[in-house]
């Protein structure tokens, strides 16, 4: 007996029968048509040359499954549905693609690189429906509403600077919308971001296995990620500096060139973004009672609602929006009629050309006006005719040949008709006279120089040099002569006595001016009076207390004394203010003080020093050009005035009818601003605490990659669907993967398409401002959203078809189903795939990012 046995035992080896086991386990349905195949061979032998066939069958199944591997894959058969092809689908970013903006060529090495029209005017040719632009512009202007007005009139009534951040909020949306439009939208979401949510489910599933309640499903699926937790999660105060971080590395891509040169504005329209539009935003989002109603609209199989009017009219994006409200004459606004009306502006005009590698286009333009002077004459000459003729030939040499170095772009039309005038008989010249092209030529340069230059103009340093501009950005007469810079301290003051003004008998100073400054030039001496009131002369102290500091020899008296401001006080401070504007004119770093002149100059006007009373630093000129407006005063002290900006930018402590910008410094007191009542403190890790590395399994063995994968991935883990099933899924991929992934790219591109018609667009964005702005809007009771989630719980068990319960099971799909409505209803956990998929779409966004810097930081200390 123990002979048979070691015999038997050595054959069951031989024989590798729990290999053969393992392969029945695995293979049940092969391994039955393999039994019953060789069980009818051997009783039902005399039919061997029938059988012999379905051998040839089976062993032809057997080669070609051994043959084809996992990547083996049939083609599409849906030949209807086939992948659009994004780059070939979408034209050009810019009509004029990369076509320098003065002569039309390709990768100009001439003209600045700001001169593209891709880089100063994104929204060229960008037109959406006007209900549509309507809904954006209100949007914006509720930011500004918000989180600007609030503090920045208490500041100025000044609408230069709100202007500017419209124009920005422009710029802004309209490269998103241009970049949005070269991205294959279905591609990214049945691609990088399912495969992260592929992650994300199976975090939750091993997290699910640990703990026995929902109550700490949350922890434990952090205590999953370990180190791959978005660094955003870690604090509240961590996910307010990754927003930050985020916002200045898109701002190149974002503003217009050489705004983020001011940090001023880059600082403002941070805060403003993050701490007010970005960061409630992303809070709204990953709100397990906003998931839930995601989730509803998702699986509602009703009809998309038709829209009930006719598409309305396209309209240039957000035009209407950034056109300026303020009527108010600034520098910031100069029309190129001013600037050609003053000499000294149009000589720094043209130095501005010259800078930018375009004066052409100014002496283009003056040439042809000149032209224009004398063709237009109804008597010519012989003689005239010729010299006009000769003039036109030079238009065309040097303004219209491709080989010219001044070549600016024109329609060919108009090239091809000034050529013919040019090189026809000179008496053709006339024809000029009634003919279009040169019109058109000049409309065109003009255009260019008021929509182009100009604003590059206006926002350059050269504007501070070319005129004199008081706080009201009023230009006023010099108190020089252009060349000569004044000395102040040459300059004799004295306040010889109190007078009373109007008939409300306003006390005034008195102040006698004599000016010795310019006899080296060959100019008498100069005298003149002016009147300042009392509180003029503590407005001039604070103005020159932003630009130079305190001087401590220089003081005004205290003006916290209680009393009426009467002739008599006056009287008794005379001597005291009269000191005070003599010991300002001998400090050296004053003598050319553009704000000192101005309170001393008859020509400056009234409202400099009276507006308000208060220092009034226009925001407008500060955020566009902080570097010049500090040429002004020669940049001496900028620290105070530097702090004094910021400290007027900083939000008011709260008031019940004022909404709260959140704090512009993280600070350990002003963090508790940051917490709320659902997310704490996001996961509350500490900066230094030690994670280890968690590994993930399926993800590093398993390729899972498209929605036939992620279909199957979803059926093993989380529905634990049976093996018989996944070994049919797995035999079905060979055949299926390629179609199934055509037909969800294609829907996915429908649900887009419906998604973005007018009436959705609109009703989308209206969400978002209620969700962001409507604070007064009743807010959902406990009850409501919990109504809510067990709606979204019903409606999730009921979007599976019945089969599929039938081939997994009830208790399964319940089990499955649950798994999925626990961990939406997760808000931390929400959050980190949120701020997932954000970095995944920043990237397709910017793909410029990945080549620099990564988006997603991994730790605090790189901030």
């Amino acid at each position: 007996m123990e002979r048979i046995r070691v015999y038997l035992e050595n054959l069951k080896q031989g024989l590798q029968i729990d290999v053969l086991r393992e392969v029945g386990r695995q293979y049940p349905v092969f391994c039955f048509l393999l039994v019953f195949m060789l069980s009818s061979t051997i009783l039902l032998n005399r039919y061997l040359h029938i059988l012999m066939v379905f051998w040839s069958f089976l062993a032809g199944v057997i080669t070609f499954y051994c043959s084809l591997g996992t990547e083996s894959l049939l083609p599409n058969i849906l030949f209807t549905m086939k992948p659009k092809n994004k780059q070939q689908e979408q034209q050009e970013l810019f009509p004029l693609g990369h076509s320098c903006a003065v002569c039309g060529k390709v990768k100009c090495k001439r003209h600045r690189p700001t001169l593209l029209l891709e880089n100063y005017q994104p929204w060229l040719d960008l037109k959406v429906y006007s209900k549509v632009d309507a809904s954006m512009s209100e949007l914006l202007e509720l930011v500004l509403e918000n989180f600007v007005y609030p503090w920045y009139r208490d500041i100025t009534d000044d609408e230069a600077c709100v202007d500017e951040l419209r124009i920005t909020f422009r710029f802004f949306a309209s490269v998103l919308v241009r970049r949005a439009q070269k991205v294959d939208v279905p591609s990214l979401i049945s691609g990088k971001m399912m495969k992260a949510a592929m992650k994300h489910v199976e975090i939750i599933a091993k997290a699910k296995q640990k703990v026995k309640n929902t109550e700490g499903l949350q922890q434990a699926a952090l205590d999953e990620y370990g180190p791959d937790l978005h660094v955003a999660l870690r604090s509240r105060r961590d996910e307010l500096l990754y927003l930050r971080k985020v916002t200045e590395m898109l701002f190149s891509y974002l503003m217009p060139p050489k705004a983020t040169d001011c940090r001023s504005l880059a600082l403002l329209m941070r805060e403003v973004m993050v701490g007010s539009v970005f960061l409630p935003t992303l809070d709204f989002m990953a709100d397990p009672d906003t998931v839930n109603h995601m989730v509803l609209i998702f699986v509602d199989d009703s009809p998309p609602e038709l829209a009930m009017d006719p598409p309305s009219a396209l309209v240039p994006f957000l035009q209407k929006y950034a056109d300026p409200r303020t009527k108010k004459t600034s520098v910031l606004k100069l029309e190129l009629k001013e600037i050609r009306e003053q000499q000294d502006l149009l000589f720094r005009f043209m130095n501005f050309l010259k800078q930018e590698g375009a004066v052409q286009v100014l002496q283009f333009c003056l040439t042809v006006e000149e032209f224009n002077d004398k063709i237009l004459c109804p008597e010519l000459s012989d003689s005239e005719l010729q010299r006009l003729h000769g003039e036109v030939q030079h238009l065309y040499e040097t303004y219209c040949l491709e080989e010219s170095i001044d070549k600016i772009s024109f329609d060919p039309f108009i090239i091809e008709e000034i050529r013919n005038i040019a090189q026809g008989p000179y008496e053709g010249v006339v024809k000029l006279q009634t003919m279009h092209c040169l019109f058109e030529a000049y409309e065109h340069v003009l255009s260019l120089l008021e929509s182009v230059f100009t604003p590059m103009f206006c926002h350059s340093d050269e504007i501070e040099e070319a005129t004199v501009v008081v706080e009201d950005n009023t230009p006023v007469e010099a108190c020089s002569t252009p060349g000569v810079l004044r000395n102040l301290s040459a300059w004799s003051i004295t306040i010889p006595y109190v007078d009373e003004l109007n008939r409300e008998r306003v006390p005034v100073f008195c102040i006698e001016v004599e000016r010795n400054d310019r006899k080296e030039v060959g100019q008498e001496t100069e005298n003149w009076s002016i009147f300042r009131r009392y509180m003029e002369f503590y407005v001039l102290e604070n103005k020159l207390t932003e630009f130079h500091g305190s001087f401590a020899d220089a003081q005004l008296p205290s003006k916290r004394i209680i009393g009426p401001k009467n002739y008599e006080f006056l009287s008794s401070k005379r001597e005291e203010f009269e000191a005070y504007l003599q010991r300002l004119m001998q400090h050296p770093e004053l003598s050319n003080s553009q704000l000192l002149a101005d309170f001393l100059s008859p020509h400056s006007m009234e409202s400099q020093f009276m507006d308000k009373m208060l220092p009034d630093v226009n925001l407008g000129k500060i955020f566009r050009s902080v570097p010049g407006k500090i040429i002004k005063e020669k940049g001496q002290n900028l620290e105070p005035f530097i702090q004094s900006f910021f400290n007027s930018c900083e939000s008011p402590k709260a008031k019940p009818s004022r909404p709260e910008m959140t704090m512009l410094s993280p600070t350990a007191e002003k963090n508790k601003k940051l917490f709320t009542d659902l997310y704490k403190n996001n996961a509350n890790l500490s900066e230094g605490l030690e994670k280890k590395h968690n590994r993930n399994c399926f993800m590093e063995v398993i390729s899972v990659e498209g929605m036939y994968d992620y279909m199957m991935f979803m059926g093993r883990v989380v529905f634990h669907m049976p093996d018989w099933l996944h070994h049919i899924l797995s035999g079905g991929r060979i055949l299926f993967k390629n179609t199934l992934e055509a037909y969800m790219d294609n829907y996915i591109q429908h649900k887009l398409d419906v998604i973005l018609q007018e009436h959705h667009v609109v009703s989308l964005v209206t969400m978002l401002r209620d969700a962001v702005f409507c604070e007064t809007s009743e807010e959902l009771t406990t009850g409501d959203k919990q109504r809510r989630a067990k709606k979204a719980f019903e409606e999730m068990m009921n979007y599976l078809p019945d089969f599929v319960e039938k081939c997994i099971g009830q208790e399964a799909k319940y089990e499955g189903i649950r798994l999925l409505f626990d961990g939406f209803q997760q808000p931390l956990l929400n959050k980190q795939m949120t701020y997932i998929l954000m970095d995944i779409a920043v990237e397709e966004l910017f793909p410029e990012l990945g080549k620099n810097t990564p988006v997603a930081l991994t730790s605090s200390d790189q901030w």
